[in-house]
């Protein structure tokens, strides 16, 4: 199944944790702690009340707002911040599958153009819509690796239990850990 039907096909926990996901592994991007978004991520949580998911939306975009990164010095690096500042600023405070699909779907578009703008390997063969929709012929190893994730995080959701949330939260740390590498390694390419 493609990303865009999963995410069709979603219900609205799976959708919040998509658009969240997406925005946890741009955190690097955003000069973030990494644990800034851990009280939007427990909010999902099996019985947590939903009532104060927009409060917590607007306490880590605070947070992430006052810890903006470092200007950045190239201009892919730059795209690529302001598309995860984008995600950020379009989190929804009204927990509804209305709002979250539209937010998931964005977010979605956003994180894997991130990724295709800081791949060293060239990914222009195709747009990102097509990778979304499952043309995956010659993808660049970043942004394959987003779209896995993307879809790995949205099937573990659907098949729900317990434990799919915490897998979704791990799989999004690794994903962390991989851009924050590249963007490391691009840092120290400039010096």
């Amino acid at each position: 199944m493609s990303l865009v039907e999963l995410i069709a096909q979603a219900d609205e926990r799976g959708l919040a944790a998509s658009g969240l996901a997406c925005l946890d592994r741009c955190i690097p991007l955003l000069g973030g702690d990494d644990e800034a978004l851990r009280p939007l991520w427990a909010s999902l949580a099996e019985g947590a009340e939903t009532a104060d998911w927009g409060e917590r939306v607007e306490r880590a975009r605070a947070e992430l707002v006052a810890s903006q990164a470092p200007d950045v010095l190239e201009a892919s690096e730059g795209e690529a911040a302001a598309l995860a500042h984008r995600m950020l600023d379009a989190a929804p405070v009204e927990r509804s599958a209305e709002n979250l699909r539209e937010w998931a779907d964005a977010c979605s578009v956003a994180a894997l153009q991130v990724h295709r703008l800081l791949d060293a390997a060239d990914d222009s063969a195709s747009s990102v819509s097509a990778r979304r929709e499952g043309r995956t012929q010659d993808m660049s190893p970043l942004v394959a690796a987003e779209l896995r994730r993307q879809i790995a995080i949205l099937e573990l959701l659907s098949g729900g239990g317990p434990a799919s949330l915490r897998q979704a939260l791990d799989l999004s740390t690794e994903g962390r850990r991989v851009l924050r590498a590249v963007v490391s390694r691009r840092a120290r390419g400039r010096v």
